[in-house]
């Protein structure tokens, strides 16, 4: 990484970062993590020729996309990451959302970005029941709108800031109460097949990303829409791991190298491992872990 003193080669974004260690360090684990997920889930295609493709970088104002957005541009700027990125912001129409704060900062870093204004606040408000959560309607309603964005764009993906502890949450809830084993994929190809859904920070850690935004003092604009509801199960996951990880340090990671350390002959679903394909003097494997 180039020397962040030499101000007039680096971004706007990082003319003015902190010099501590600490903070350094932070800085590339983040970005080393972002990178070390494009390269592993094959997000671009470094033998590609032609023009670089362009990405649509969902920027909600939160601490998460707004790390997802600095880690990009850094890549971007060590050479590491072959792409044009856009930023998109959905201002969906919360009162009293400060229509001002992402365009003025965006504009200060020097971001090409799009904003585009839709009330799915007002449908969501009032097509789901009261005591009901908003967040499924509310990501449908978003998708489709992003969806159509990129394309208006020319993109050939759409990038989320969703991290490590998001994935293991989706994980839980998934397992406890939907009854599967799923949790986000770092690289989706959306249903009509002509769109990339890509999570480049899928193995960094929340606490890192909080760290990171603070230290660059990113104008945080929180969503009163889901925010203001208690009880919701992701919230509920979240207070569990969190609650692991006090009484066992470090569990979140374990758990997140779980969820790409799959032994599909350990689970029980005939779908992704040939159980009736099994025959007595074809290859094993051995059960070291499982009693007997």
């Amino acid at each position: 990484m180039a020397d962040d003193q030499m101000t007039g080669l680096v971004p706007p974004l990082f003319a003015d970062v902190p010099k501590s260690v600490s903070f350094k360090k932070l800085r590339k684990r983040i970005v080393r993590n972002a990178l070390q997920a494009v390269d592993q889930y094959g997000m671009v295609d470094r033998a590609r020729t032609g023009p670089p493709p362009k990405w649509l970088v969902c920027l909600s104002g939160g601490k998460d996309s707004y790390g997802l957005l600095a880690a990009l541009i850094d890549l971007k700027w060590q050479g590491a990451l072959p792409v044009e990125l856009i930023a998109c912001n959905l201002d969906q129409g919360q009162p009293g959302f400060p229509k001002h704060v992402l365009p003025e900062w965006l504009d200060k870093v020097g971001v090409k970005y799009r904003i585009e204004t839709e009330d799915t606040y007002s449908i969501v408000t009032e097509k789901v029941p009261e005591n009901r959560t908003f967040c499924s309607m509310c990501s449908r309603l978003r998708r489709g709108i992003l969806y159509r964005i990129a394309r208006e764009e020319g993109c050939e993906a759409i990038v989320l800031g969703h991290h490590r502890d998001d994935a293991l949450e989706t994980f839980m809830m998934n397992l406890i109460h939907g009854g599967r084993m799923a949790a986000m994929p770092p690289k989706l190809l959306n249903d009509a097949g002509d769109l990339f859904v890509l999570r480049p920070l899928i193995t960094c850690a929340e606490d890192d990303l909080a760290k990171f935004a603070e230290a660059m003092e990113f104008p945080i604009i929180p969503c009163n829409l889901c925010g203001s509801q208690d009880g919701l199960q992701r919230q509920a996951m979240k207070a569990m791991l969190d609650e692991w990880e006090r009484k066992k340090p470090g569990v979140r990671q374990v758990m997140a190298h779980a969820l790409a350390t799959v032994r599909p002959s350990h689970l029980h679903d005939p779908r992704v491992f040939d159980f009736a394909g099994l025959a007595l003097g074809g290859t094993g494997e051995d059960d070291p872990n499982v009693p007997f």
